[in-house]
């Protein structure tokens, strides 16, 4: 509504302000040429009528007439930007579009008062937008992030596609949007550089998975809005949730087979160190009776069981917002596949010969998480 009693307001002062300007320049012949102008000082010196002719002359008179114009002009845009938080937004806008139109209209002097009056609010209004976003990004840097925080879209992220709708609702028909090209860029960037902050806050839960939710949450969001100034951000958003998410399924995969990838750690560290793959069951921490022993740890009815608490573990703090649980289930069983294959690749090479295998096959694997699946 403020906009637009903005609007209204400046189309009724315009003509008004132009027909004054006119009527001065006509009455005290300001807009004759520089020899009509001398003539007319010699005459009127005859006599000895002043006539006020120097530079800016009409500008001189009409800031004299509409002397309360600027202050009001300046205390009815205080009035709007408290409106609504985001009120500057419509504020720039309106101006813009006026002194677009003022600049491309014919009826406008090119150097008239309303003009120089408008530049001024538009001055102002882009003062005050600036200051709305460097309050926002504040806002978003200092954001807290308590210890206590268990998943989901932050705050801050939330606040940010708050403003990113509103202000592209408000732009969508505007003349110009290179000021909210650069509020857009610069706030995106303390967004990310908050999320990026959570890798050294002390939270309880997974900060792998706050992160991948949030930057997955992001990438949607951008795709959804397609902004053209934040596509190298969309595209950002979308590497650091595939980042994290790796993180993410690695670190929790390492519980179902913790043992077995110590165990084959050790393996390839020995053969890093120049051991060979044929001499690494005569180290007695990696002899085959010792890789006996720890296969024997996971029957495949206590891995099925292991993966089945992981599901419940994941389900349980994963936001159901995002539904990211069949994306991470999917790629925790590649995982897993991936980390199998490793193992029995380096039985095959380290063992050879021995007759020692996993307690369960790659179709007991597959079926293990198909099951789970379906359950769920």
């Amino acid at each position: 509504v403020s906009e637009q009693i903005l609007e209204q307001v400046l189309k009724e002062l315009q003509p008004l302000c132009t027909a004054e300007q006119h009527f001065i320049e006509k009455f005290f012949l300001l807009s004759q040429d520089a020899a009509d102008l001398e003539a007319l000082e010699v005459s009127m010196r005859i006599v000895s009528s002043p006539v006020p002719l120097d530079n800016e002359p009409t500008t001189r008179l009409l800031s004299e007439i509409f002397s309360s114009l600027e202050p009001d002009l300046r205390g009815f845009l205080d009035v709007c930007n408290k409106v609504h938080p985001f009120s500057c937004l419509q504020v720039l806008v309106t101006l813009n579009d006026s002194v677009f139109e003022m600049w491309g209209s014919s009826s406008s002097l090119p150097s008239s008062f309303f003009n120089t009056v408008l530049g001024n609010m538009l001055l102002l209004a882009k003062s005050s937008f600036n200051k709305c976003i460097a309050a926002l990004c504040k806002e978003i840097e200092e954001a807290k992030v308590t210890s206590k925080t268990k998943g989901g879209i932050l705050p801050f992220v939330s606040r940010f596609e708050e403003f990113v709708n509103f202000s592209e609702d408000v732009f969508r028909s505007a003349q110009r949007r290179g000021e909210l090209d650069k509020a857009h860029l610069r706030l995106a960037g303390s967004v990310f550089g908050s999320i990026n902050s959570l890798s050294s806050a002390n939270l309880k839960a997974n900060t792998d998975m706050i992160m991948m939710e949030n930057f997955h949450h992001i990438h949607c969001f951008l795709c959804q809005k397609k902004i053209r100034c934040l596509e190298g951000k969309k595209r950002e958003a979308k590497q650091r949730y595939s980042q994290h998410l790796e993180k993410y399924v690695i670190k929790y995969l390492g519980q179902p087979l913790e043992k077995l990838n110590h165990f084959f750690d050790g393996v390839k560290a020995r053969v890093a160190q120049g051991v060979k793959e044929e001499e690494v069951s005569f180290h007695l921490a990696y002899s085959k009776q010792e890789l006996r022993k720890v296969i024997e740890k996971y029957p495949g009815k206590e891995v099925k069981r292991a993966l089945e608490t992981l599901y419940r573990k994941i389900h349980k703090y994963l936001s159901p917002e995002e539904n990211l649980l069949p994306v991470v289930w999917h790629a925790m069983e590649q995982e897993f596949i991936r980390q199998y294959q490793e193992f029995e690749d380096l039985i095959q090479r380290c063992y050879a010969g021995s007759g020692i295998t996993m307690d369960f096959t790659m179709e007991d694997l597959l079926s293990y998480f198909n099951s789970i699946t379906l359950s769920s």
